[in-house]
């Protein structure tokens, strides 16, 4: 008898999927394994809900803590994809990893997935599945299939699924972010209505001031409270969403080559990355703050890539390990105008000295204004010799003919 491992969410593609690799690809059997990131309740009950419907058995994985650890990671590295935190792209691999458990424990021949040919998911499940000796399985990619072929193929089969609202957004949430796309949001001119956001709202005139504590850049505490991982992105995620944080609106560039509108909620994500850039720039060197930039866009892209096990993510790693020794202390943010904005930052660490930065004192460490002058004169000296000389050089050059050289009477 032959079974595959499903990545099932009870949504639309992946629900569809279940009777296709029967039917279609003659598997015996179909194990549906959902992976809890952190969404809500709601999407449980309706797995189960369609799960039922096809007479399906299906694994829960409770893979918070797993995927709460990486975000952290994530914030150490500071980590944006073209301007917003990296949420589905990260659970992506956890999930993967989950799935392929399940299946090596159940004895599966196969792995199987309802990503299509067009989005990056597909690419991140996958990077992980082939590393193993499953076959993996797209049914939605190889069939070619569209979502309205989907919903009236799930309605044929008196299948009791949606997508998003009502089919006609697509939505995933996780700890992290929330990302709703399709529908009418595929159009880059149109103006979304509030009701596509659930964690966030309008942003209004209040305001309010948290503190947040780091340990070696890790998050630790909330207003002196100490919380686990889990716990502390939830409970940022409500504070924050209460005041219109964590709202982006954009066009991404696909690893396909594909340019699509998202729209994204991460209250969480965003206070505690904006908090975390602020610690880091009281407590590094200039030094270690400019080529921690590279090292923090490179580690993005392989996030965004689903690759957080490629052998250049443990090099930046130690990078950023290394760093995030000093990354310790507090971040006063005050949220206001759905901004998670740093206005305050301590640390035993810092890099800086109130008494040198003073325009109330005449030296620093003994060194006087005076001293400046002749830093001040050889300041910009290259470029002052360097700009002379093209002056010159140009004044004495002799002018071209317009005419290339040739003159007037053609000799």
């Amino acid at each position: 008898m032959t079974s595959v491992a499903l990545a099932f969410s009870g949504g639309l593609d992946t629900t569809v999927c279940v009777s296709l690799l029967q039917e279609e690809y003659g598997y015996d059997e179909v194990v549906g394994v959902t992976v809890d990131v952190g969404q809500p309740e709601s999407e449980f009950e309706e797995a189960k809900e369609t799960a039922d419907a096809h007479g399906l058995d299906i694994h829960v994985v409770d893979a918070k803590d797993e995927f709460a650890e990486l975000c952290f990671d994530s914030v150490r590295a500071n980590a944006t994809y073209q301007g917003y935190p990296l949420g589905t792209a990260l659970a992506r691999p956890v999930i993967a990893e989950a799935i392929l458990e399940v299946a090596q424990e159940e004895g599966c021949d196969a792995l199987a997935h309802g990503c299509t040919g067009k989005g990056n998911d597909q690419l991140r499940f996958e990077a992980v599945w082939r590393a193993s000796d499953l076959d993996v399985i797209a049914p939605v990619r190889e069939m070619g299939l569209t979502r309205e072929w989907e919903k009236q193929y799930a309605d044929e089969k008196n299948l009791p699924v949606q997508a998003g609202n009502d089919g006609v957004w697509s939505i995933d949430t996780n700890l992290w972010s929330r990302s709703v796309e399709g529908g009418d949001l595929e159009k880059p001119g149109h103006v979304p209505s509030e009701d596509i956001y659930e964690w966030t709202e309008q942003p209004g005139s209040e305001t309010e001031l948290v503190e947040i504590t780091f340990e070696e850049g890790y998050p630790v505490a909330l207003d002196g409270e100490e919380m686990k991982p889990v716990e502390l992105i939830e409970t940022l995620n409500e504070l924050a969403g209460q005041y219109g944080v964590g709202r982006t609106d954009m066009m991404e560039d696909r690893m396909l080559g594909l340019k699509v509108r998202e729209n994204y909620e991460h209250p969480a994500a965003t206070t505690l990355l904006n908090a975390h850039e602020s610690l880091e720039g009281l407590v590094l060197t200039k030094d270690e703050r400019d080529f921690k930039t590279t090292v923090d866009n490179e580690w993005a892209q392989k996030g965004y890539e689903g690759l957080v096990e490629a052998p250049l993510m443990k090099a930046l790693d130690g990078f950023i390990e290394q760093t995030q020794t000093k990354v310790t202390g507090t971040v006063t943010i005050k949220f206001e105008g759905g901004q998670a904005r740093p206005v305050g930052r301590e640390s035993e660490y810092a890099a800086y000295s109130e008494s040198a930065a003073s325009f109330n004192t005449e030296t620093v460490d003994g060194i006087t204004q005076e001293d400046a002058t002749g830093v001040a004169k050889y300041h910009g000296f290259q470029t002052r010799i360097a700009n002379a000389a093209f002056e010159s050089a140009q004044k004495e050059a002799p002018e071209l003919a317009t005419d290339g050289g040739v003159s007037n009477d053609g000799q």
